[in-house]
């Protein structure tokens, strides 16, 4: 069942916001600090975390080791990218699932699935709930409305053959 048009267009408001805060995170991780310690952030995201947990970040630290900055300029790149796609609905569907994968990605490192695991911690972390709400803006299609791709699609229909 199709929504209605004033749901449609809270959806695609919801994504324009949500892309401004992708974009300021990306401003971020294009700093300086972030770039020049991209293992470090990982390094505190395992501590005094379970050993299964400090394993499958310590295996992130290892793959990153090998050019921190390339993987930092990586993840600047696609923050960016993200965000831009949510803004200005662009390749919508693709910032999606790329967001989803990305924040999935924060999540289980940086953020050590929102861990630590002790007694007395009180949060689940926030990549979880950003992964949350671009699947929402996917079920609400929000790409319908207020989108580049409602208009490219129609010229550029090679590049939107799933649709």
């Amino acid at each position: 069942m199709d929504m209605n048009t004033a749901e449609d267009r809270s959806f695609a408001v919801l994504r324009i916001i949500f892309g401004f805060v992708w974009l300021i995170d990306a401003s971020f991780k294009w700093s300086p600090a972030f770039i020049n310690n991209l293992t470090d952030y990982l390094t505190e995201g395992a501590q005094g975390q379970p050993a299964l947990v400090q394993s499958w970040i310590n295996l992130w630290i290892h793959g990153v080791s090998v050019n921190p900055h390339l993987f930092a300029i990586i993840v600047a790149l696609a923050e960016s990218a993200i965000a831009l796609g949510l803004i200005f609905g662009l390749f919508t569907e693709i910032a999606i699932a790329g967001g989803i994968a990305m924040t999935l990605v924060i999540w289980s490192t940086a953020e050590g699935f929102g861990g630590p695991y002790a007694p007395g911690s009180t949060d689940i972390g926030a990549a979880i709930i950003y992964a949350i709400v671009f699947v929402a803006l996917w079920l609400g299609r929000s790409w319908r409305y207020f989108s580049l791709d409602s208009v490219l699609k129609k010229k550029l229909r090679f590049l939107y053959w799933r649709w």
